[in-house]
């Protein structure tokens, strides 16, 4: 990245329900102008004049005029920022000229995509040009999948500290959780399904664990899409709708880091239901739940109160299992709803990290594990309500 930026962080797509909350956390956390140099940007001035008076922020808060329609508009905003944040989607239908002005100016990038299929694509398309001017764009820096890479990468640490080495069965647990998914999560959902009906080569992606990993393949993954009684932690669980764009990620940062969960890594995400016929019943409950497709709930731009907010929380759980039959187990919590309160918080503290912490990151398309890896942890920990924790094996 060469010459003087006018910014740090540009949130693109402030005026959006999930933009707005980034801006807030950020005026709150950082100020304006103050240790974080950011702006606000979005398609309308008059727009962005309204979002910043409705929200209270201070009148000096800098607003960019940018438009995924308009390319010069776009690497104009790029130009000036060292981070672009985005937010939004779905990244299929909006996304690639972002990513590619980035790749080619050398500007930092974080979004919040769910899209495992267009991923793929833009590792194709820009990773090599990213690596050549040195852009650190890193994909899915919300609820997906950062308490999952980054709780994954933890386990490890702490296996390879008490065990050894490395292990080459995880499994991911959701043990408890309150608040929805964001509307955003959902019209990038029907949008992947909607292009996998007009392209077969989606499918075949997105039923491919190793989408993420061009030029490797490791050993066969468990589907997770029924539900089952595991041992590990004693009763039933059920699919995980997240696990499908989470585990993609996962083996990315392996393959990223250098394959030090091994080869013959595996790894799921399922739902834990609890013991029982009553956990049999829930779990089956869950796997043959429709709601997800249905037009209610939440649309891009819409999302849950304050109050809806601050009660929500996640609480992740994470098994390690040795090949001697020894085990290691971490949690990862997250103390606001998932979709929108603590995504907010997670993505500005990924641009953060970018901007301010002194990272051996080189160009490229990443995850948040080998691009920020225990600097992220810190920062979220420190910040952002999440908790990082070792568990009695």
């Amino acid at each position: 990245m060469s010459g003087e930026k006018k910014f740090d962080i540009v949130v693109y797509g402030a005026t959006g329900f999930t933009g707005r909350l980034v801006a807030e956390y950020l005026n709150k956390q950082y100020g304006v102008g103050k240790t974080v140099n950011w702006a606000m940007a979005g398609r309308s001035q008059d727009k962005l004049v309204s979002v910043r008076d409705e929200m209270g922020l201070p009148a000096e808060t800098p607003l960019v005029v940018a438009n995924s329609d308009n390319a010069a508009s776009i690497d104009a905003m790029v130009a000036s920022t060292k981070v672009v944040l985005t937010t939004v989607g779905p990244y299929q239908l909006y996304g690639e000229g972002l990513v590619a002005s980035c790749a080619e100016a050398g500007t930092d990038y974080v979004d919040l995509c769910g899209e495992p299929a267009w991923m793929s694509k833009m590792i194709d398309a820009y990773d090599a040009k990213a690596k050549a001017s040195g852009a650190r764009i890193v994909f899915s820096c919300g609820f997906d999948s950062i308490p999952f890479d980054l709780g994954v990468y933890f386990l490890q640490q702490k296996a390879k500290a008490d065990l050894g080495g490395t292990v080459a069965r995880v499994k991911g647990r959701v043990r408890g959780m309150q608040g929805t998914f964001s509307g955003g999560t959902k019209a990038s959902l029907m949008a992947t399904l909607e292009a996998a009906g007009k392209d077969p080569s989606i499918i075949k992606l997105l039923m491919d664990p190793f989408a993420l990993t061009p030029g490797f393949t490791g050993p066969a993954q468990p589907a997770g899409n029924v539900p089952e009684e595991d041992p590990a932690v004693g009763g039933w669980v059920a699919p995980f709708i997240m696990a499908a764009i989470n585990t993609r990620n996962v083996h990315r940062s392996n393959f990223l880091l250098g394959l030090p969960y091994g080869e013959d890594f595996v790894y799921d995400e399922m739902l834990m239901t609890g013991p029982g016929e009553q956990g049999r019943a829930a779990a089956e409950f869950v796997a043959n739940d429709k709601s997800f497709e249905s037009e209610d709930g939440p649309k891009p731009g819409e999302g849950p109160s304050k109050e809806e907010r601050e009660a929500g929380f996640y609480d992740l759980l994470f098994i390690g299992e040795a090949k001697d039959g020894r085990s290691v187990r971490v949690s990862v919590k997250g103390d606001k709803d998932p979709g929108y309160g603590s995504t907010s918080k997670m993505i500005s503290e990924s641009a953060i990290c970018l901007v301010q912490d002194n990272l051996d990151t080189k160009g490229g398309i990443w995850t948040a594990a080998p691009a920020m890896g225990d600097k992220l942890i810190a920062r979220l920990e420190a910040s952002a309500g999440l908790t990082f924790t070792q568990e009695d094996a």
